[in-house]
């Protein structure tokens, strides 16, 4: 197994940490550029009043089957607790399903018999 000698293979807990590697500055650029081409987010001036709501980077080492380094993984999530419905959120967020998961539910209709 194959260990960066930046990182050691540990995976930083806050973005303090992180910012001190370029692996790690770089890997949280490709997830922030990300999600400005996706449409994801966007960054709002902050007006007095407003719920402001937070967020957290999270880190993982990612390696190939042979035990080294594949990529630096960061992410960027929302503290969703923070949120209050019809204020700081006027859309809600679904996970897209996937052609197996659509032709199991469907298999098991069929042979479970389920009313449609």
């Amino acid at each position: 197994m194959s260990f960066d000698t930046d990182i050691v293979g540990l995976e930083p807990m806050c973005f303090k940490q992180a910012s001190k590697y370029p692996k790690w500055q770089e890997a949280m650029i490709e997830e922030y550029n990300a999600l400005l081409a996706n449409e994801t987010c966007e960054l709002v001036p902050f007006h007095f009043g407003q719920n402001l709501v937070g967020c957290k980077w999270i880190f993982r080492v990612k390696f190939n089957s042979d035990g080294y380094v594949e990529r630096y993984k960061a992410r960027l999530v929302a503290l969703g607790n923070h949120q209050q419905a019809r204020i700081d959120c006027h859309e809600t967020f679904s996970p897209v399903v996937k052609p197996p998961t659509i032709s199991l539910i469907l298999l098991l209709a069929v042979i479970l018999e389920w009313p449609t």
